[in-house]
């Protein structure tokens, strides 16, 4: 993370709203939750918090990746959603733009991954130590240079996107950890979370909320 923390003052953006869930679309370049030390306690929980007292955290996203959060409005909404988290039910889908144009259509990346202790919060790929990370991927379109892709993740490690596509290649866009030369130089990170789908604490019945890719 950079040194100085100054997140986007654009107005908190609600897609969605019942009873019991509340889904965001949050900002590139602002926390999830609050950092270590007051200059990094501005933050979407703390923002959606103020607007709607009794939201809850279910996952988070990280700071430089915009797109949809859902946070529950009950303990009874959290606790179904953070299972569906933890169970894999969950479906997420990204949309990146890469550095270097892809061959293939579409492929699966399994590869393990676990903190980069000395640089941390880098994560690594550790075939023997690692935790199991996949993500499948699409090509959407490869555009001067660079392509556009959709993302499956099937795990939800830390920064298991943006590791694994730089392990196949394809560092995205504007990273500012895993992405090196004229690959870093975006004005900010192209990862932005596309779509969740999970089923509703309310009767679940399947619902998918949807967020427009900015870049």
């Amino acid at each position: 993370m950079s040194a100085t923390y100054d997140p986007p003052q654009t107005p908190l953006s609600i897609l969605h709203e019942d009873h019991h869930i509340l889904i965001a679309d949050k900002l590139s370049g602002l926390l999830s939750v609050p950092g270590r030390g007051e200059h990094l306690a501005d933050c979407l929980l703390s923002r959606v918090q103020e607007a709607f007292p009794d939201a809850l955290l279910v996952h988070r996203l990280d700071r430089d990746t915009s797109g949809v959060m859902v946070f529950a409005l009950t303990p009874q909404a959290q606790k179904s959603l953070g299972q569906q988290f933890e169970a894999r039910k969950v479906r997420k889908t990204y949309v990146a733009r890469v550095w270097g144009e892809m061959a293939e259509k579409s492929g699966t990346i399994d590869l393990p991954l676990i903190v980069d202790w000395p640089n941390r919060p880098l994560q690594m790929v550790d075939r023997e130590n690692g935790k199991p990370a996949i993500t499948d991927w699409k090509l959407q379109r490869n555009e001067n240079g660079t392509a556009r892709v959709r993302l499956y993740p099937r795990t939800g490690r830390s920064h298991q996107l943006r590791v694994h596509m730089r392990e196949i290649g394809y560092p995205i866009l504007g990273d500012p950890f895993y992405a090196t030369g004229p690959a870093r130089e975006a004005p900010r990170l192209m990862l932005h979370a596309e779509s969740l789908r999970f089923n509703h604490p309310d009767g679940g019945r399947g619902v998918t909320f949807t967020s427009k890719c900015p870049f």
